[in-house]
């Protein structure tokens, strides 16, 4: 019986192990959340392209988008010197389903990552304006906090891995804005556009192109690993309740028969016997039912106390019982130690350990377990609530 569950109970430890490890791949998967934003609304995120230069300021410089928002943002510029400073930028503008232009909540990503390509090799500006409740005004964009940072290309292409939490927010904004820089901290709930723009090392009176592609988002959200956590957690600790509970179910339902198939070796249910017409016999048998509390009970006690030879004594047993005369003299002590367990509750256990023959109680509890599966310890206790579980059920 026990082999059997403990065969059940490999098969939903193995069930366990696999349904855990699909969980952890998909919980794991999904804390690295991530956007491709190429096509627009690829990744429920519209996007346009709108440009700026510094013609405002009265410069000359110009820009023209060549291919935008399906594989990639290309724009060819040409940036003067009329303007003390030159400028000019390509931006992604987010927009709603309708096309109407609106902050998005870009919160849950942390990092942005592009290919960018640029002939000749240049440095640009990567900038977020973000909108600020306290501050901006809607659609004025100069109002904006726009936390920027630097990065390079070239002919070949560059891959580019910004991280969108570190930015920094230029002194200049500050002094429009007349606001502390102490206060450099921005927020990515209401992320306005994405701004691609030219530095003071691009190259002047000079044509450029750049090419933008491949923007994904990245970010990781750890609420799937606490979820993982608190999943792994429940589920083994869901076995390790039903593990203990089935097995001492089953270790119950087995010593049960194993009692029931060993009670008629007891000690005081052998003396019950008809007698033997072999009067040698029934000696043999008789002597060791008497004597087997006697922790010095050997064979040679039996054939002195009974007067047959040993080759007698094991051909007696060996007929009888199909033991040897060790073998039924461990069945005989064991048996009756279970049944003691089972009817005297208030007894120790080495109690009934000395009572039945054996003077070590180590030993007896190691004999006692390889017999029944359990000590006598816990066979005691199952013994003792077994008789309540049947009233109750």
């Amino acid at each position: 019986m026990m082999q059997n569950f403990y065969k059940k109970a490999l098969f939903a430890l193995i069930l366990l192990l696999v349904a855990d490890a699909l969980v952890a791949c998909v919980c794991v998967y999904q804390s690295y959340p991530s956007a491709a934003l190429m096509p627009s609304g690829a990744a429920g995120l519209y996007w346009r392209t709108v440009t700026k230069t510094d013609v405002d300021e009265g410069g000359t410089s110009t820009i023209h988008v060549i291919e935008s928002g399906q594989r990639s943002l290309r724009f060819d510029f040409r940036l003067t010197r009329a303007a003390t400073y030159s400028f000019v930028s390509a931006d992604m503008l987010f927009e709603d389903g309708d096309g109407h232009a609106v902050p998005v909540d870009l919160s849950r990503f942390d990092t942005i990552t592009f290919t960018a390509k640029c002939t000749p090799m240049n440095a640009l500006i990567f900038a977020l304006p973000t909108f600020d409740a306290t501050v901006s005004k809607p659609g004025d964009y100069l109002t904006y906090p726009s936390p920027l940072t630097f990065f390079s290309c070239n002919e070949q292409g560059t891959p580019v891995s910004l991280d969108l939490t570190r930015l920094t927010i230029p002194q200049w904004w500050y002094d429009k804005m007349h606001l502390d820089l102490s206060h450099q901290s921005y927020e990515l709930n209401q992320v306005a556009k994405f701004v691609f723009g030219v530095s003071q090392q691009s190259p002047r009176d000079r044509d450029s192109r750049v090419e933008i592609s491949h923007v994904t988002l990245h970010g990781r959200d750890y609420r799937y690993l606490v979820a993982l956590a608190v999943i792994l957690v429940s589920s083994w600790c869901a076995f390790a309740v039903w593990f203990f509970r089935a097995h001492a179910r089953e270790l119950a339902a087995s010593l049960d028969v194993k009692l029931r198939k060993d009670l008629p070796l007891v000690a005081y249910r052998q003396l019950t016997l008809e007698p033997f017409k072999d009067k040698e016999k029934a000696a043999v048998l008789r002597f060791i039912a008497t004597n087997y509390t006697n922790p010095d009970l050997d064979l040679d006690s039996v054939v002195a106390g009974t007067g047959a030879n040993r080759n007698k004594v094991n051909e007696v047993l060996k007929a009888e019982l199909g033991m040897t005369f060790t073998a039924y003299l461990k069945k005989l002590r064991l048996t009756e130690s279970a049944r003691l367990l089972t009817e005297a509750p208030a007894v120790t256990v080495a109690e009934v350990a000395y009572s039945v023959g054996y003077a070590n109680v180590s030993y007896f509890n190691k004999l006692f377990k390889e017999e029944y599966g359990c000590t006598p310890k816990v066979f005691k206790t199952m013994a003792s609530t077994a008789p309540q579980e049947q009233h109750d059920s």
